[in-house]
């Protein structure tokens, strides 16, 4: 291995000294990935200076072109680019809020890209989530990337990641687990073979892989539904705790950040600053503002661009349904021997007999069912001497078997509203309905096929008790046009993540959450991004006759309308209760219920909330905090280096480069290229170093469309998002687009780079012709960090006018470099260049003044990297004075340790180390040379 000949593709210093990363070449180890110390192995660096000049021979410079445009494709964007390169060129709208919140999560005043994208529900927060890896890829810092899910939603954010931004993540869900039992042995850390994991929280919080998760250092970690860690005293704090110290940029996501408790919120923001939140623990929005992104669905910045593709929610439509006489007496026996007995006692005989009265009251308002399988349990759980609770119970399940054997008021009510807004036989339309408890939900699935006309595959139901891979399937044909189901059933395990506005524009909630948060974010699933018709809410709420149960109904729905007033003011219901818990709510909406507080004592208006001085307020001043005007949207300089129109022509040239005839599988080892430029579709069957490539792609994908036989590639935009909106129709009931996207990160175009740098030897550079008057050298500079990471690029010619004097001079980018010597088109070769001896004797020269120039050059980036970096030390260094002044604890002290190794991070970001490359000698076209 030692002998062969490898493509360095980054390096990095680390404890054991310099680690260079780097891919087989030759025939022994093509495609092979390996890393390689210098404290083990002998490494001798290449002197740029003594690179020897070829000449290229080929059609209009095929080979020269391809080089110096993969060597640009293979170079990292300069950290402190904030240009965005990448994340608008996939198939995601990248619509300018969702571009902000990317800018601000890159902005090098932060050194590392950590945020919380707080915005909510609705306006893409996975969008912004793959833009932000998108770009951290293009500039070195995305090779090893963990996302970190809830189980329901693995499928859906990997297929995001894959169809919109061509970044492969391995899904490690049960099937995925099993695969890799049978595939590495079981003491192999599963993240050192797979580099980009997607896994659910559930699963990786496990003691199984703390130890391996210790270990692992990751370039980015993204913890989507983020609000569950904010508990330091659970397994996933634990867990982000140590993520949050292994990983370089951390991305938080979470609709709902935080539960109304200071320092909770206080623990999410340490994940991604421990130097943000003082000793002390006090929050200040001004030093939190730069970690926090928030907005929604009616701030300007987004309402003035969503337009037509988030169509407005309807008013709340809340159907009374009057209860029927076996309903009314189930109401009757609930009040005056549950809630409110005349004797002053429920005949509960267990603790806290204030609230099992309201669990059975609750049970009721979902369904019968519901109330039958709360009265067994109760029953089931009691002791010999309870005969007083055991008769009330009895008498109240007589009731309750009268009321199940008579058609449902409310479910009668469900079933004429589905039938009303045209949910049946021979007809596409969908709805979702949301139920609590899963009897009712295992009911309602029974029911309403037959009630409706339906064959019973037509209603899907959904609960946590079903496997994750269930789960995915359930939500992925509730996605699929062609898919038959036309009633999703679910409890409030599809209230965060999913997204279900594909097909549906109809909700129903048969019974209403005790708490805002699980409306809103209940409601969140069709009234989002991307919907293109009204949504409409649909609250059931069953009427007993009684005149307390009827002050309930009134209760439950004026959190409706609550609701969907928090939603056009605040974009934020869990703010009006203040609470941010549902449990907490639940209990607060059950003492209103009792009578024992007012609806006003326990849920604020939006005006109220605004002016208010608790934690509330202060999301509220960081929702309401205006964002930086953007720059102009020109095109960065960093998009291109203009030698090819865009990524097909790239890899077109790149496979006529690589094979004979690669539309001839015959003469190519079975490689076939099939480029259908009328049709922005081109077909590719794989030589085997690209199928090894593809085997990371998503196993499903894989599968579907058997890629690694033959890849079909969509080439252009407007056919990327055609073909992956036919899947949503696709009737195989596959979801991945028959044809994937040729956006810049598609390992096609990594692979075509590759084939394309490897077509010069070791420390060789072309000579070609152009526009100069003199023989010309162009180069490239970067300076890098103490990581490896490049901190800033620049782009220089040095011309010869004679051959003992040398010009140089900058380029503000590689395309207008290459366009200063003609090279901004296609040009004609009349042969190779003769006497490239004779040009040897300039490189050495060349590369010598750009060294010396390029001093000068990077000055002000050097500078301005090294005063950020001072800042953070010493905001560091003050943080660590104030806390050694507090009052020790235990986990001030584990602080004290994370702000230190905060200090080490800081510290390797310091510029360390400047390079200059030699790309190209360009002679006049006359052939007058130096």
């Amino acid at each position: 291995m030692r002998d062969e000949d490898w493509f360095v593709q980054s390096t990095e210093q680390t404890a054991d000294g310099l680690l260079v990363h780097v891919r087989g070449l030759t025939e022994l180890v093509r495609d092979t990935t390996a890393s390689f110390y210098a404290s083990l192995d002998k490494i001798e660096p290449l002197d740029p200076a003594q690179a020897q000049v070829v000449a290229d021979a080929s059609p209009h410079y095929r080979t020269a072109r391809l080089w110096v445009e993969s060597t640009f494709r293979k170079t990292p964007i300069p950290l402190g680019d904030r240009s965005l390169t990448v994340a608008t060129q996939g198939l995601a709208d990248a619509l300018s809020y969702q571009q902000s919140a990317v800018r601000r999560a890159l902005d090098p005043e932060n050194l590392r890209p950590r945020i919380l994208l707080a915005d909510a529900v609705g306006l893409g927060k996975t969008l912004e989530i793959g833009m932000i890896l998108s770009e951290l890829v293009r500039r070195g810092r995305g090779e090893r990337i963990l996302i970190v899910t809830p189980r329901h939603v693995l499928e859906q954010m990997q297929h995001e990641m894959w169809t919109r931004f061509a970044l492969p993540f391995v899904r490690l869900d049960s099937a995925g687990i099993q695969r890799v039992r049978q595939k590495l042995p079981a003491t192999r850390n599963p993240f050192t073979y797979f580099k980009r994991v997607i896994i659910s929280i559930d699963t990786l919080k496990s003691d199984r892989y703390l130890a391996s998760l210790k270990k692992q250092r990751w370039d980015a970690v993204v913890i989507d539904e983020s609000h569950n860690l904010a508990n330091n005293a659970t397994q996933n704090n634990r867990l982000a705790r140590i993520l949050a110290r292994n990983a370089e940029a951390l991305i938080l996501a979470s609709a709902t950040p935080h539960n109304g408790k200071a320092e909770s919120f206080a623990e999410l923001i340490r994940l991604l600053d421990p130097s943000a939140v003082p000793p002390s623990g006090e929050l200040n929005a001004k030093e939190i503002e730069h970690l926090v992104i928030r907005r929604h669905r009616h701030s300007p910045e987004v309402e003035s661009v969503v337009g037509a593709d988030w169509a407005e929610r309807q008013p709340p439509h809340n159907v009374l349904v009057p209860a029927n006489p076996a309903e009314n007496a189930i109401a009757r026996e609930l009040e005056d021997v549950w809630l409110w007995p005349e004797k002053g006692a429920s005949p509960y005989s267990g603790k806290n007999s204030a609230l099992f009265p309201w669990t059975l009251a609750k049970a009721f308002l979902s369904s019968p069912a519901a109330l039958q399988e709360s009265i067994k349990e109760r029953t089931n759980r009691l002791g010999p001497d309870a005969d007083v609770e055991r008769a009330a119970l009895q008498r109240l399940m007589d009731l309750t078997e009268d009321a199940l054997a008579q058609p449902s008021a409310k479910y009668t009510a469900l079933v004429e509203h589905l039938k009303g807004t045209g949910v049946g036989k021979n007809s596409p339309k969908r709805a979702v309905v949301f139920a609590e408890r899963v009897k009712t939900l295992r009911w309602l699935a029974e029911k309403l096929p037959k009630d409706l006309g339906l064959d019973p595959i037509a209603v899907e139901i959904m609960h946590g008790g079903l496997a994750d891979d269930e789960q995915q399937r359930v939500v992925r044909e509730f996605k699929q046009e062609s898919a038959k189901v036309r009633i999703l059933v679910t409890g409030d395990v599809a209230s965060e993540g999913v997204n279900l506005h594909a097909q549906c524009h109809e909700l129903v909630h048969y019974d209403i959450p005790w708490s805002l948060i699980r409306i809103e974010q209940r409601n969140g699933r069709i009234d989002r991004y991307g919907q293109k018709h009204p949504p409409r809410i649909t609250a059931l709420l069953l009427d007993p006759a009684s005149e307390r149960f009827a002050g309930d109904v009134r209760i439950l729905r004026s959190l409706m309308e609550k609701e969907s007033e928090a939603h056009t003011a605040l974009g934020d219901a869990a703010s009006l209760m203040g609470s941010y818990d549902v449990k907490a709510e639940e209990e607060q909406i059950r003492s209103v219920l009792a009578q024992e507080k007012s609806l006003d004592d326990v849920v604020r208006t939006p005006a109220q909330v605004q002016a208010g001085t608790d934690l509330s307020s202060l999301f509220a001043q960081l929702s309401n905090a205006e964002s930086a005007p953007e720059p102009t949207p020109t095109a960065p300089p960093t998009a291109g280096t203009g030698l090819f129109e865009d990524d097909f022509t790239y890899l077109d040239t790149a496979l006529a480069a690589a094979f004979t005839d690669p539309t001839n599988p015959v003469s190519n080892d079975g490689v076939e290229w099939r480029p259908n430029t009328g049709f922005g579709t081109a077909s590719l069957v794989p030589p085997d170093d690209l199928a090894q490539r593809l085997e990371v792609l998503p196993q499903t994908y894989l599968t579907d469309r058997k890629v690694t036989s033959q890849l079909m590639l969509a080439t252009t935009t407007s056919r990327g998002k055609d073909r992956l909106a036919a899947a949503l129709k696709d009737e195989t009931g596959s979801n991945w687009p028959d044809a994937h996207y040729l956006s810049p990160l598609h390992p096609v175009l990594g692979w075509a780079a590759d084939r394309a740098l490897s077509s010069l030897g070791r420390n060789e550079i072309f000579a070609v012709r152009g526009e100069v008057d003199d023989p010309t050298v162009l180069l490239l500079g970067t300076l890098t960090n103490r990581g490896g990471e490049i901190v800033a690029a620049t782009w220089l010619s040095v011309a010869f006018p004679v051959p003992d004097f040398a010009l140089l001079t900058p380029h503000e980018s590689a395309a207008a470099m290459l366009a200063a010597v003609g090279w901004d088109r296609r040009r004609d070769n009349p042969g190779g260049v003769e006497n490239v001896a004779d040009l040897q004797r300039l490189v050495t020269p060349a590369v010598e003044k750009a060294q010396a120039q390029m001093g000068s050059l990077v000055a002000a980036n050097e500078a301005d990297v090294a005063r950020r970096v001072d800042s953070w030390s010493q905001r560091l260094d003050r943080w660590d004075a104030e806390a050694e002044k507090a009052t020790q604890n235990a986990g001030l002290r584990q602080r004290r340790v994370t702000v230190a190794q905060e200090k080490e991070l800081v510290e390797a970001m310091r510029p360390d180390r400047q390079l200059v490359r030699p790309l190209l000698v360009v002679v006049p076209e006359n052939g007058a040379q130096a």
